[in-house]
């Protein structure tokens, strides 16, 4: 079993977005002497971690507010459908989907509390070490920076969610204070400012080597400042960092793109920053594992859930030419095209082994409805040590916050922003050349690739900034398929509302579900504010522009 440092621990309040909104509950009472022991302290500094894989209630529902963002993220682009049981089967995700999203949609209300929980926790953390005269002085510098980088990662999720958010600090310590911090206050360059500060003050004091797996270290918080500047445009900052993160030497991509994704490796030299994920440690129901996942799992070759499905146009997207080169015109992919290997490391396709299980030829939940595709990369294998086959059907596969393949791309990106052609070109290639290099799917007797793969690196200078920004944001997609990215990249590209619709008119033709989908540019890129953080708010917050 990983040993990691967080687990789901008894706190001081417990939340329910089931039942209430930032309701606090007290289940225990804690004098002030007591809870500024030693022990009570680290206490708070664990729950604060314990947010990470988004559960935070006893419902066992954070697919309602996946770290993984898989509603979010690729749901709501052009990678996904919602899956499940039909339409009906959680419905809020498919008026999310199809993009007529309201205020009121529990999964909006939900993600935004787990958010601001763990906001709430890291600053309950940092109040208390800040006012304790005990605490290791060298260690408690080092807390405090793992608090602010945690603060600055939940604040980060909420601004790509929401885009204008309410910052919280340490200084905000009473209930009513904390439901009336204003998210016009501060403009959007003074939110992205604050954000930056956290994983600046973290990249200050952290180690570069942790302990305890999960902890985050100084290039983690090099690594998420560079995300920053990369959703800010900042190019130039976005350069310095990520060449600060290359230039440690600490991450590597792994030679095969599959094993990435092994719950084995998955605190292996790729992976910069991620939710640490454990099942069959004591915690109740499994609730360290993958729990916002698991109505994907035991999707696929197991009877359950289903949902996040792959899109036929994400199918489509991985066709290749020829020289192993992505091709564009998003017609249907056929079995004997050249198609890019990480289509079946990523998707569960007829025909081709799934895992080390069997062949896929099971029917999926309501193929009528959302195709023939299922999604694996979020999956392990009924074999695997790290797959429980009971309630909740969860896995201890952690979710990937920040991969090294990120920063290399994010260097890319910002090179070419910048007019290197060159250096975007060699660092797409990095990664071009590892799911060149890698293994293939294979036959299920292992005397062939399961199918026609071809991809090679692109040889030839970019001709125009125009071809080398294609190239980048291809590149993203066909490595981060499936990891909950998609959407935000869309946004920040300010492409979102062109693609969704460009998507929608061609995905009508073969799925009906999404006959009345339509994405309005200027509203759509941002999840409303949930209604009841309004309501509570007395006035204080502003709702999203158009909802």
């Amino acid at each position: 079993m990983k040993k990691i440092i967080y687990l789901l621990v008894a706190t001081l309040f417990i939340t329910s977005c089931s039942d209430s909104f930032l309701e606090e509950t007290p289940i225990g009472e804690l004098s002030p002497d007591q809870i500024m022991t030693l022990e009570n302290i680290e206490g708070t500094i664990i729950s604060a971690y314990s947010v990470l894989n988004g559960q935070i209630d006893d419902a066992s529902n954070a697919y309602n507010s996946p770290a993984s963002n898989w509603s979010f993220g690729d749901v709501l682009s052009d990678d996904a459908y919602k899956g499940g049981g039909g339409t009906g089967d959680q419905n809020q995700i498919h008026l999310m989907e199809i993009f007529a999203t309201t205020s009121t949609i529990m999964d909006v209300e939900c993600k935004w509390l787990a958010l601001y929980e763990g906001i709430r926790r890291a600053n309950l953390s940092i109040r208390l070490l800040n006012e304790s005269e005990d605490f290791d002085a060298n260690l408690k510098e080092q807390r405090i920076a793992e608090m602010r980088f945690l603060r600055g990662h939940f604040h980060f999720e909420a601004k790509k969610i929401y885009g204008n958010i309410c910052y919280v600090d340490e200084s905000v310590d009473t209930k009513e204070e904390f439901y009336q911090v204003s998210n016009s206050d501060l403009t959007d360059a003074e939110q992205w400012a604050k954000i930056e500060d956290d994983f600046k003050a973290a990249a200050t004091v952290l180690p570069t080597e942790q302990t305890d797996l999960g902890r985050p270290t100084k290039m983690a918080a090099k690594a998420y400042l560079t995300k920053c500047y990369i959703f800010e445009q900042k190019w130039g900052d976005a350069i310095t960092t990520a060449d600060e993160v290359i230039n440690s030497k600490k991450y590597s991509l792994m030679p095969n793109f599959r094993d990435v994704f092994l719950a084995e490796n998955d605190n292996g030299p790729e992976i910069i920053f991620s939710v640490q994920h454990t099942i069959q440690d004591g915690s109740p129901d499994n609730y360290n594992g993958s729990i916002g996942d698991r109505l994907m799992s035991p999707g696929g070759p197991y009877a359950g859930y289903g949902f996040l499905r792959p899109s036929q146009n994400l199918v489509n997207s991985f066709k290749t030419n020829a020289n192993g080169l992505p091709v564009h015109d998003n017609s249907l992919l056929a079995d004997d095209d050249n198609m890019d290997p990480r289509i079946d490391h990523t998707i569960g396709r007829p025909g081709i082994p799934f895992l080390d299980i069997q062949i896929y030829d099971w029917t999926p939940r309501e193929v009528s409805v959302y195709g023939s595709f299922i999604t694996k990369k979020r999956l392990l294998s009924t074999n695997s040590p790290y797959y429980l086959s009971v309630w909740p059907y969860i896995t201890a596969l952690n979710y990937y916050v920040i991969r090294y393949a990120d920063v290399l791309l994010w260097r890319a990106e910002a090179a070419i922003e910048s007019n290197d052609l060159e250096t975007g070109r060699k660092y797409i290639n990095e990664v071009r050349t590892r799911a060149h290099d890698g293994s293939y799917v294979k036959t299920m007797d292992g005397t062939a690739d399961a199918a026609n793969y071809v991809i090679n690196t692109y040889e030839m200078a970019f001709s125009s900034k125009a071809e080398a920004v294609d190239a980048l944001r291809t590149e993203r997609r066909m490595e981060f398929a499936q990891e909950g990215h998609r959407f935000f990249d869309l946004v920040r590209w300010g492409v979102a509302a062109d693609v969704m619709n460009t998507y929608f008119t061609g995905e009508k033709q073969l799925r009906s579900h999404l006959v009345n989908a339509v994405f309005i540019k200027g509203k759509h890129e941002y999840q409303p504010i949930p209604q009841k953080q309004m309501d509570l708010s007395q006035g204080e917050m502003v709702q999203n522009p158009k909802y």
